[in-house]
């Protein structure tokens, strides 16, 4: 009777337990852009300027999720930047910071479908790919429509496997760099300065990499939909925030500075950046060249795991988001409702029906629709972290106008108002300059540059479109609502 009460209420089941959320924080933040993208940037901007560009971004993510950190223990709602934007900001920006979720993860999911056939074929080459979408999308669905454990549960044990891979890199890394492990080839410290290391390109080429940085650590906003089904969000957020900074720099930088030091930025392999061949990844490069002979079939394995992990969080991600649009009216009824166990598996119909456009890889070829669906998908996640840093910012400033006191948060983001502040404004050069060399080649390639900055009109159409329908208005301090704790 108590299932058949939640599901009519309308309430998601808060089965997500620390672990759970550990590992999500986690995993976010590891995936393809570490594994395969990060040798690219090594290639562009060297060791040093990588090195600076991931630091960099790394701390603008960590100002992000300190954000989210209090705004999510304070208000643990599955559609928490949808909801944020709404009572803090203006229901219009709320409206399309929850569609333009929605839209970045289901796209998302296609997007990892399509990736995880081009994987497969380093086995089965002759297989046709559909056949491996289909399965896959079928694992993903199931994962999701029973109950949340089944997300939770997968996501940690992939995020296991991610980590540990990482965790061994770095050991055998460092013991090549300090001599104790001999490999094919000794570091003597010289790829940090021969040619134009350790930086290539100067500012320029880091920005250019800082974008590519961002776009490795989307993701780790997923702690924020996840608030909603956590077990104790008010222990539990905090908790996987307070972690995010060390595992950014161990995971991110500490893992850069070592591909700086073991692969010199000149090596022709590392500036290939997709995972048509998984023998560019410098994570195989760095296992091979310790002598471990089946490094490229585990790291396709591993990186495998991370496809299936992004394509299991973006079905979450995007069937919670219409789901609470539903709620509050901003998506259609029918997507609100719940089953006996708590999953809004209306809206994971919905969302699975956008996945299955990874089935027009088998029409069209893999990597032209993978690179199509990441480009039309990409922006969108910077747009939702714009609206982390704006809805934490009016959170805070009319928290404190209306009298209340700081110390009856259950988590205080560090260096507020710089915290935002600062991520808001490398957020928005990074969507400001995702076209940038497209726009500066001698001849504009302007089928790049649309592709680069599709997301924004359309989420500047959604909430435009909203506002003047509505006659919406930005929120006053004194008019903000905040949820009573006892």
């Amino acid at each position: 009777m108590q299932a058949r009460d939640t599901a009519e209420s309308g309430d998601l089941r808060r089965n997500l337990k620390s672990r759970h959320l550990s590992m999500i924080a986690i995993g976010g933040s590891i995936g393809t852009g570490l594994f395969v993208a990060s040798g690219a940037t090594i290639a562009q901007a060297g060791p040093g300027g990588a090195l600076v560009a991931y630091a960099l971004i790394g701390l603008m993510v960590y100002f992000l999720m300190t954000s989210l950190g209090e705004l999510a223990a304070f208000m643990p709602v599955s559609g928490s930047f949808a909801t944020y934007g709404s009572h803090f900001v203006d229901p219009a920006f709320g409206f399309a910071q929850g569609w333009n979720y929605w839209y970045n993860w289901a796209i998302t999911v296609a997007v990892e479908l399509a990736a995880a056939t081009i994987v497969m074929k380093f086995w089965f080459p002759d297989t046709p790919g559909y056949l491996w979408s289909a399965l896959f999308l079928s694992i993903i669905f199931g994962l999701n429509y029973f109950s949340v454990k089944g997300f939770g549960e997968a996501e940690f044990w992939c995020s296991l496997i991610k980590v540990v891979t990482v965790l061994v890199f770095i050991v055998i890394g460092l013991m090549m760099v300090f001599g104790i492990m001999h490999g094919s080839v000794q570091p003597d410290w010289s790829n940090l300065h021969t040619g134009e290391a350790p930086f290539v390109g100067g500012i320029p080429t880091v920005i250019s990499v800082a974008m590519i940085a961002g776009f490795s650590f989307q993701g780790t906003e997923l702690i924020g939909v996840a608030a909603g089904e956590s077990a104790d969000p008010g222990k539990n957020i905090p908790r996987a925030v307070r972690q995010v900074f060390w595992r950014i720099m161990l995971f991110y930088v500490f893992a850069i500075a070592i591909i700086g030091v073991l692969l010199p930025y000149s090596d022709p392999l590392l500036l290939k950046n997709d995972i048509t061949d998984v023998g560019a990844s410098p994570f195989t490069l760095v296992f091979e060249r310790a002598g471990l002979a089946f490094a490229a079939t585990l790291m396709n394995a591993v990186i495998l795991s991370a496809i299936i992990s992004a394509g299991n969080s973006g079905m979450y991600a995007s069937t919670r988001m219409l789901y609470t649009m539903a709620r509050t009216g901003m998506a259609p009824k029918l997507f609100a409702k719940l089953s006996d166990n708590g999953v809004p598996r209306n809206a994971l119909y919905a969302t699975t029906l956008i996945a299955m456009l990874c089935f027009l890889t088998s029409l069209f070829g893999d990597q032209m629709v993978y690179l199509w669906l990441m480009s039309a998908s990409g922006l969108s996640g910077f747009i939702a972290w714009l609206g982390i840093a704006v809805s934490h910012y009016r959170f805070r400033r009319g928290y404190l106008h209306q009298g209340h006191d700081l110390k009856d948060l259950p988590y205080t983001a560090y260096f507020f108002p710089f915290g935002p502040l600062l991520a808001f404004a490398l957020c928005l050069l990074i969507t400001l300059g995702q076209g940038y060399e497209g726009l500066q080649a001698a001849t504009i390639d302007w089928q790049s540059v649309m592709a680069a900055y599709i997301g924004i009109p359309l989420f500047l159409v959604l909430w435009l479109g909203y506002k003047i329908k509505y006659k919406t208005r930005v929120v006053p301090l004194a008019e903000m609502t905040f949820p009573r704790r006892d």
